[in-house]
């Protein structure tokens, strides 16, 4: 059950005068984080702490005709194969990130043809290893499914293996920008209709556009029940270069309903030596990259990193060494890392 909103209040004023206080060390700060750790424990955890995710994703994006195959799998793996890669990959993210939360993609061939059996050893070691699998369509072109009749021929057969694992969340489809804001929407509750019996509360229904706002969707009754997912970039607005700018934008976007938004993708770059923890000096990368996880933080917000594992994607968070089972991961931008963390709650 979600605190009361007077708890809720009490707790984030008290954070921020922790933080103020942290600023000059000391015993007050001491006592003040002990304190609060006893308040905020007592209490149920937020949407922050449910969900601390990054993207497992192909190199090539998930946006492909053919199969989806995730950095580090490749399309002769077995169950088993893809398993042993999936858990050096996973458990990369688990010890070098604090994740407990992944985010993969799926497509009517990767779903329908023969990956999907070499995938689900993948998916299953995930789980495995207890994190909540994030489940989301990807169309390959146009923003939309090509073929609704194999759409929901894929979903059935995800649903009918994972329906019942209250780790797996499906995500409807990646940014809907093949739509109106009315036909997606209205797609979104087809799909609710198809699936009656898949639990709201594990159900993701995108932003309209490129999943660029949730609140057309977060107002509509028929989705009351379900998560909403948000995407956020920094280059959607080069001329913001402030912390508050990226807080107000974020806010913005989500409107009320961040209660039950997950951000399922933002990013910047990590490979490239930006230091996400010195001054801002008028660079919007860095200013997104304060004012989002910040603002995430602040409102109890779940979110998944773009892209956790991506090879060659200067946002990856991870780069690996090693091929198959030897694969191991390391972290590309420690001040990134932090702030990664940060929004998480960490």
């Amino acid at each position: 059950m979600a605190r009361n909103s007077f708890l809720n209040s009490f707790l984030n004023s008290f954070l921020n005068s922790f933080l103020a206080r942290m600023r000059t060390g000391g015993l007050a700060a001491i006592v003040l984080m002990l304190l609060f750790t006893t308040l905020w424990t007592g209490s149920t955890a937020s949407a922050a702490t449910d969900y601390r995710g990054v993207n497992w994703a192909d190199a090539r994006d998930n946006y492909v005709s053919g199969w989806v195959i995730p950095s580090g799998l490749t399309a002769s793996e077995s169950y088993a194969s893809a398993a042993a890669i999936a858990d050096k990959v996973i458990g990369g993210f688990q010890t070098n990130l604090g994740a407990n939360t992944v985010r993969m993609p799926i497509n009517e061939p990767s779903v329908l043809e023969s990956w999907w059996g070499a995938y689900t050893g993948a998916i299953d070691k995930a789980l495995a290893r207890n994190m909540k699998v994030i489940l989301c369509y990807w169309p390959w072109h146009n923003g939309k499914p090509d073929d609704m009749n194999r759409f929901y021929s894929m979903w059935q057969t995800v649903i009918a293996k994972y329906g019942t694992n209250a780790n797996v969340y499906f995500e409807i489809m990646n940014e809907p920008y093949g739509y109106s804001q009315t036909d997606w929407l209205n797609v979104a509750a087809a799909w609710l209709g198809k699936f009656p019996n898949v639990p709201r509360g594990r159900v993701l229904v995108s932003g309209t556009g490129y999943s660029d706002t949730v609140v057309a969707a977060g107002n509509d009754s028929r989705f009351k029940d379900c998560l909403l997912s948000q995407h956020i970039y920094w280059y959607w607005h080069t001329d913001k270069v402030t912390e508050q700018a990226w807080k107000d934008e974020l806010v913005r976007r989500v409107g009320s309903h961040h209660g039950r938004t997950i951000v399922t993708e933002y990013g910047a770059d990590m490979t490239t030596g930006i230091n996400y923890n010195g001054p801002i000096g008028g660079n919007p990368r860095i200013a997104f990259m304060y004012g989002v996880p910040n603002k995430m933080r602040e409102l109890g917000m779940g979110s998944v990193y773009w892209p956790g594992l991506r090879d060659g994607d200067t946002y990856s968070i991870q780069t690996r060494s090693g091929t198959g089972s030897n694969i191991t991961l390391s972290t590309t931008n420690t001040s990134g890392r932090v702030q990664v963390r940060w929004a998480w709650g960490l």
